[in-house]
């Protein structure tokens, strides 16, 4: 998990700069459409931060759950992530 966050800060620090970006753009008046591409960009960039934290938790946390005869809990923490995701 090190290698994979430290790759989930260094995303992290590249959203917080376009979020940055984004407060400027509004600030000098930019065009709306340039405006909603970059929001829309900055939400994929979070998905993609999501996704790579499900798989982690998914192939280590939950395996080891099932493991160790704890299948309802990984189920409701998947459960409880899917029904997050879907709103």
């Amino acid at each position: 998990m090190n290698n994979t966050k430290q790759k989930l800060i260094k995303r992290l620090k590249i959203i917080e700069g376009q979020v940055r970006g984004l407060q400027d753009m509004l600030s000098k008046d930019a065009y709306c459409i340039d405006v909603i591409t970059q929001t829309s960009a900055v939400k994929n960039a979070l998905s993609g931060v999501e996704d790579v934290l499900m798989e982690n938790h998914l192939s280590t946390c939950v395996v080891h759950q099932i493991k160790k005869g704890k299948e309802s809990t990984a189920i409701a923490e998947i459960l409880k992530v899917y029904r997050t995701k879907r709103k």
